[in-house]
């Protein structure tokens, strides 16, 4: 895009431990971490030529990665504790925000991460 001076968009997907602790994965945190600061980064470098880019911060997703979650009703509460919306996000729900970001609704959104967490991100505690 850039040699070609084509406009376009990047979505990134990192995690919500981009901004929030995991305690015994730091290196886990501190990837996602730099995902975030590589989409600012790249949001301002990249503008003159209409490139634009953000991520998109996944919470607890009802995915496989999840299956031993789902299947420990005691470890899946205490998680459930910790979401406002008291549920696990659906793959649905990141698909959603992600098409937004590379539609033309988003035509001036930039340099950005959105959480799809059901609140998680501003309520968690280990």
């Amino acid at each position: 895009m850039y040699k070609t001076k084509i406009a376009g968009v990047i979505v990134n997907v990192s995690s919500v431990h981009e901004e929030i602790p995991f305690p015994g994965y730091a290196a886990y945190c501190a990837s996602n971490g730099a995902v975030k600061m590589l989409c600012r980064n790249l949001a301002i470098e990249l503008a003159d030529f209409n490139i634009r880019i953000n991520n998109v911060a996944p919470g607890a997703i009802e995915t496989p990665i999840n299956k031993s979650l789902l299947a420990n009703k005691k470890k899946l509460n205490k998680v459930l504790k910790n979401i406002p919306l008291k549920r696990l996000g659906k793959p649905e729900d990141v698909a959603g925000i992600v098409s937004f970001l590379a539609s033309s609704d988003a035509d001036y959104v930039t340099g950005s991460s959105y959480f799809v967490d059901g609140g998680l991100t501003w309520q968690y505690e280990e």
